[in-house]
């Protein structure tokens, strides 16, 4: 075999390798996946939405909207009125709807929440992921939301 075409060989297993490496899955978004699977089995409909503007998300830009986490829960067998509430500084601040909740103080050992969002029938957060990449803090967040949710029957 001639010396070009031990160089060609060699080439061809360097590109075919980092085409492989590229392919690999982050640890980061194994974390989020894996987080993400086990809020399914909680109960929670996870989802990654555009952020709303009274929630008044910034990305790590710094520029306002983006995207955010939106962890919801079904309320079988319950009506709500449609409730919007941001967190100031661990505190519910009610910028739509019923104010029963307002200047609520959420459970300490939640991070990363931005506000709560109560529907007809579900009751969910918008939080930053990032803060809990294993998912710690999901049962939590879900007795948090079911707790919220009696308060406003």
């Amino acid at each position: 075999m001639s010396n070009t075409g031990f160089w060609i060989i060699v080439v061809v297993i360097v590109f075919m390798f980092g085409s492989f490496m590229s392919v690999r899955i982050s640890p980061r978004e194994k974390a989020l996946g894996e987080m993400r699977d086990r809020a399914r089995k909680l109960g929670f409909l996870p989802r990654l939405m555009a952020a709303p503007e009274w929630i008044k998300h910034t990305t790590y830009a710094g520029k306002p909207g983006g995207m955010v986490a939106y962890y919801s829960i079904v309320l079988p067998q319950s009506m709500h009125a449609h409730m919007q509430a941001r967190v100031v500084d661990g505190r519910l601040q009610v910028e739509k709807g019923v104010n029963i909740l307002q200047d609520v103080v959420l459970d300490t050992r939640l991070k990363g929440i931005q506000a709560l969002e109560v529907q007809s029938n579900s009751a969910g957060f918008y939080w930053d992921e990032e803060v809990d990449l294993y998912g710690e803090q999901l049962e939590t967040m879900k007795s948090v939301l079911v707790e919220l949710a009696e308060r406003l029957k």
